[in-house]
């Protein structure tokens, strides 16, 4: 057949919830694209612009966008744990098991990799001095890939099914014989290409920041923020392309029976837990260093004093770049790999935590005998450095062999990733924006709205997810849909009041985000880049000049070639999926064509 395995059955009409929220989408879309038309010449500008501020600004406005979509999948995944109690609840097992998987692969992928993606497309030519990052063409691809791979991912509400075995896939519930339909293969297609993206972006942030610096801005000048993107960067170089080729595997075993991970041919699954761990867990510190080199940045502005031991600062974020590529096996301590690899990985595992803490307490320090005033920054520092801290308390407690046999599999797990992604990651994330807005959008946030976006946060999450820990001490397993203890319902119950408060606080982000006042002057735009260290070092980058002639008024090559590029090989994937193999070809021979025009051009 010409069109594989792709009919109209493949249309999931049977969930009502699925056929409902498409509609809502056309719906929207309808009443939206008029609108869009009248902009029709400014969208093209940013769609096909190397301006790296314009490409960072598309990366934050998918990553909003995806934040919602993923909230999303969140409260439904509570709601149903509500509904369920001695009840069936309102979503079948097939769909609640693709939004469970759904909901974290969209957050860690396409909310928090492309968020930060774009803080530091803006932010990172700016601080070294350079009027762009080293390979802007290669920055637009990147900025496409990632596009199309998340519409990949959400095209598989409309055809077929997601992955509903959890969001690392691991064999043998990824196997043929287990997941005969698309879903993993669409997880596996919008991965590799997420992960090709983030992998070129990474070597041009490198290249940027080793080459692309003004004189006399050695590294030991650079501000924190840089050495944080410069190591997370680091870890994706050497960390990303394990996930690729781990995926490559999983893809040749489901599709032409190599058998890398099947142990009934002689395949291994514990070799796919080391390698998918192995990328995994520096993932986590990925994400987590340029949050703390923001945090750095907003202390010593809003202290108007340099950050307390500069030096110690960066050894603590190298160590933490070397450390967390030797602690991964605490991932699978139940897995029945021996007590000398247990022991080896604890103890890694709880020294990761000295550099952490040599941050904090640099932090604290910084604060201390400082001139601070009230500022919407310095309360996203508090609620980060609260959440953050009990995340990490949990966290060496989950280092701990025995205990980690206990919480492994609970809810306690749960509690203890999201105080850490949510309170460290996005907290900084967020605060970030809050700090370089009128840098990104030449505007200035109303500090009110601020003050409550932050207060909604902070008792959002420590409502949702603090009750997750009792949960796990209760014995609730992660991925119950349903239950019949009174106990858990009422744990439950108040989760899910949590996570109206979240959704209070990301209503009050967007209207932020889009009802806002003129930004101050040019003249005060310096504060806002200011690392004191370098401020005493070298200030000559912080000119007005720079800023109003380079920033405001550099003009920028412009090319379809990624776009187009982007688009074929998103053609090559849903084809793949669906075993189209006549179109498969066809857009493979494409994708050279076009890869050829573009290295030419």
């Amino acid at each position: 057949m010409i069109l594989g395995r792709l009919n109209f059955n493949v249309i999931p009409i049977k969930e009502s919830i699925i056929v409902g929220l498409i509609i809502i989408i056309i719906i929207i879309i309808g009443i939206f694209f008029p609108f869009l038309i009248s902009f029709k010449k400014k969208i093209k500008k940013y769609f096909i612009s190397y301006d790296h501020k314009k490409i960072g600004k598309l990366y934050l406005i998918i990553s909003f966008i995806m934040l919602i979509r993923g909230f999303t999948d969140a409260v439904m995944m509570r709601l149903q744990q509500i509904l369920s109690y001695n009840h069936n609840g309102y979503l079948s097992l097939n769909h609640y098991s693709q939004i469970f998987t759904a909901h974290g692969v969209i957050m860690i992928f396409f909310v928090a990799m492309p968020f930060m993606i774009g803080i530091m497309n803006i932010i990172i030519p700016l601080q070294i001095g350079s009027i762009d990052v080293a390979f802007p063409s290669l920055n637009l691809l990147s900025f496409w890939l990632t596009f199309f791979s998340i519409i990949l991912i959400n095209i598989s509400l409309l055809f077929g099914e997601f992955s509903k075995i959890g969001w690392l896939s691991y064999p043998p519930l990824s196997e043929i014989t287990f997941s005969p339909w698309v879903g993993v293969d669409y997880w596996i297609w919008s991965l590799q290409i997420s992960g090709i993206s983030t992998l070129l972006t990474s070597i041009n942030f490198i290249t940027t920041i080793i080459k692309c610096r003004k004189k006399n801005i050695t590294f030991f000048k650079l501000p924190i923020f840089i050495w944080t993107c410069f190591c997370s960067n680091i870890l994706i170089l050497i960390s990303f392309p394990i996930l690729n080729i781990l995926i490559t595997l999983l893809f040749l075993d489901r599709n032409f029976n190599f058998h890398f991970f099947s142990a009934f041919y002689g395949g291994q699954q514990i070799l796919y837990l080391n390698l998918i761990w192995a990328w995994g867990h520096p993932e986590v510190y990925i994400l987590i260093l340029p949050s703390f080199g923001i945090f750095t940045e907003i202390l010593s502005n809003i202290c108007k004093k340099t950050i307390f031991s500069y030096n110690s600062l960066i050894y603590a974020t190298i160590s933490i770049t070397i450390l967390s590529f030797i602690v991964w096996l605490h991932h699978f301590f139940t897995m029945g790999s021996g007590y000398s690899n247990n022991i080896f990985f604890s103890i890694s595992t709880m020294i990761i935590a000295i550099p952490t803490g040599v941050k904090i307490f640099n932090w604290i320090f910084t604060i201390l005998y400082s001139k601070n005033k009230s500022s919407p920054l310095f309360f996203w520092f508090i609620s980060f450095i609260i959440i953050f801290s009990i995340g990490g308390f949990s966290g060496i407690i989950l280092s701990i062999p025995n205990l980690d046999y206990i919480f492994h599999n609970s809810m306690f797990l749960i509690a203890h990733f999201h105080s850490v992604i949510i309170g460290g990651v996005l907290f900084g994330y967020l605060a970030g924006l809050n700090y370089w807005f009128p840098i990104i959008f030449n505007k200035q946030n109303y500090n009110f709205l601020s003050y409550i976006n932050i207060f909604f946060w902070f008792i959002g999450v420590i409502l949702t997810f603090f009750p997750f820990y009792l949960l796990g001490y209760l014995g609730m397993y992660r991925r119950n849909s349903i239950s019949y203890n009174l106990n858990w319902y009422k744990l439950l119950l108040l989760s899910f009041i949590g996570s109206i408060f979240i959704l209070i606080s990301i209503i009050t982000q967007i209207i932020n985000l889009l009802f806002n006042k003129k930004n101050l002057s040019l003249n005060n735009y310096e504060q806002l880049f200011i690392n004191n260290h370098i401020l005493n070092n070298n200030n000559f980058f912080y000119k007005k000049y720079f800023l109003k002639n380079y920033f405001f008024k550099t003009k920028h090559k412009e090319s379809y070639y990624p776009f187009l590029i982007s688009f074929i090989l998103f053609l090559f994937s849903f084809f793949i999926i669906w075993w189209i193999w006549k179109f498969v070809l066809i857009s493979f021979l494409f994708l050279i064509i076009l890869i050829i025009l573009y290295l030419y051009e």
